[in-house]
């Protein structure tokens, strides 16, 4: 098995409905993407699968993410805009994407802070 992973960021405000504390209000966070995917094989190149091309489909979604209001955009404007659910919106968006490669993704964290991340293991 080979995993690789490759990091992304976006800088968005945000604010966390009926959260009873500090963010409840509007705040802003330099979000760190980190997406990892393995597979059992290696190309006829010696790799699992191109970083750039999976930094190209990573950066492709976080950029509808990038200097907005995460509350304002779909699907933040009916869900929270959690870490958790920004992960699973992300690996939701990516997943398809991937689909006709032999990968899969196995973890998708969003680190909101050097010291907080939430991690969305399909």
């Amino acid at each position: 098995m080979y995993r690789i992973s490759v990091r992304q960021h976006f800088d968005a405000a945000h604010h966390l409905r009926n959260y009873r504390g500090k963010c409840e209000q509007m705040h802003g966070h330099r979000f760190l993407v980190v997406v990892t995917v393995e597979g059992l094989e290696l190309n006829e190149l010696g790799m699992v699968f191109d970083f750039s091309e999976l930094k190209k489909h990573l950066q492709s979604i976080v950029d509808r993410f990038d200097h907005v209001c995460l509350n304002d955009i779909a699907p933040f404007d009916q869900v929270n805009p959690s870490a958790e659910n920004i992960a699973l919106v992300i690996y939701q968006e990516l997943s398809p994407r991937l689909k006709a490669e032999r990968i899969s993704i196995t973890s998708v964290e969003v680190w909101e802070s050097p010291d907080s991340c939430a991690t969305y293991i399909p």
